[in-house]
């Protein structure tokens, strides 16, 4: 099986921490078009498989034994070459069992490690949720080595890492963190992938939900659940995560095309917060918006894939990114162009205002949350306990 060893692409430091750190990958297709495809929290290579079927033509791994024949063509078959990975602490990769060993910059470099790995120089980085951040590092790190960037469900990082907070949100975060059985976590991914009105569909005698539990129940019992090391590590990465000026700055003066792609039911990663972000990304960004939940990708894959593929047929035609762009010009603050950015001293102060009243808002809710989740616990406590008759005799 392919593995890619990290340290041997590094130096330093990083060399060092990755001594014996080991990434599965898997390629599929061929052509001199390059793509990197990058998956969130607790999922494996095999999530982006609908996205791999369009863009490479096959789901049939380049290092499988089956004849070529046995390949289908698909949108982009024949001219594409596309990798996917399991991030460290995840499938079939290595399990650090530090937290410290878990940053989306660490796991970027995995991922340039694996492009250095595959001698590929230049290539279109997809990122999905927690793979989405670890790929604006990547685009920041590396931006000369990057020919566009899609940003599936993504946030910030940070405290926009909280999710939409409701009871049935409360009801998803309690579920997945007692889920101990394939059965149970197959349960709870469903609501957290996916909107309600997609799991309530029909699909000939049955529904949505029914069908997509037995393929989540044998999925996860073929990768086995995630480890503990690495569901906290990954976790760790996401609540450390932040784009820095420093790093818009990379991105957006390299002058690569961006998609921002997002469902508007995700109660995982709000699409206000990729909303934000895009705007920051101004004017390299489009914001695509879709029905849809976190699993955008599966639950809207023909309007993914239509907007990944658009995404890599535009970056050729040296379009320019006020022509790809469908955000409005920002009037104050940062005004992020290609190459050149002006600042305005008042708008960024109120911009600051506004991201500090955002944050307060958003851990005010969150600590709200969970009194009202610890009260329901105990009101339902104490409505199971029976009341003791005193024997009248012991007065």
């Amino acid at each position: 099986m392919p593995f890619c060893e990290v340290g041997k692409y590094q130096n330093g430091v990083d060399a060092t921490g990755n001594n014996g750190t080991k990434i599965f990958y898997r390629t599929y297709g061929q052509g001199p078009v390059k793509v990197l495809l990058i998956i969130g929290l607790a999922g494996t290579h095999s999530s982006w498989d609908p996205q791999i079927k369009a863009l490479a033509g096959t789901i049939t791994p380049n290092d499988s034994e089956s004849p070529a024949g046995d390949r289908s063509s698909g949108e982009g078959g024949g001219s594409m070459e596309v990798c996917a990975f399991d991030n460290r602490g995840m499938g079939l990769s290595s399990v650090p069992t530090k937290k410290s060993e878990y940053t989306t910059s660490i796991m970027a470099k995995d991922a340039i490690a694996i492009m250095d790995h595959l001698g590929w120089e230049k290539v279109h980085v997809f990122g999905h949720s927690m793979g989405a951040m670890i790929s604006c590092k990547l685009a920041a790190m590396v931006p000369e080595r990057v020919l566009s960037l899609a940003l599936l469900n993504v946030t910030g990082g940070g405290y926009e890492c909280i999710p939409r907070l409701d009871r049935q949100t409360l009801s998803i975060a309690v579920r997945f963190l007692k889920a101990k059985t394939p059965e149970q976590r197959a349960a709870v991914d469903l609501d957290t992938h996916y909107s309600k009105e997609y799991l309530e569909e029909d699909v000939g005698t049955t529904t949505r939900r029914a069908v997509l539990y037995q393929e989540y129940v044998k999925g996860i019992s073929a990768s086995g659940m995630q480890s503990n090391c690495g569901f906290d590590g990954q976790i760790n990465a996401c609540w450390t995560h932040k784009i820095s000026r420093a790093d818009l700055e990379s991105i957006c003066s390299a002058g690569f095309l961006i998609s921002v792609i997002h469902g508007r039911n995700d109660v995982i990663a709000q699409i206000s917060h990729a909303k934000r972000l895009a705007k920051k990304l101004h004017p390299c960004a489009r914001m695509v918006e879709l029905p849809g939940g976190h699993l955008v990708s599966h639950e809207r894959t023909e309007e993914v894939n239509d907007a990944l593929l658009e995404l890599i047929k535009v970056s050729t035609s040296k379009i320019s990114p006020y022509d790809w762009t469908n955000l409005p010009k920002k009037s104050s603050g940062w005004n992020i162009t290609p190459l050149t950015r002006k600042s305005s001293p008042e708008g960024s102060r109120s911009s600051v205002m506004a991201d500090i009243i955002g944050r307060l808002q958003m851990f005010l809710l969150f600590f709200f949350g969970l009194f009202m989740l610890a009260f329901e616990f105990m009101r339902r406590g104490v409505s199971r306990v029976k009341p003791v008759r005193v024997n009248a005799a012991l007065t």
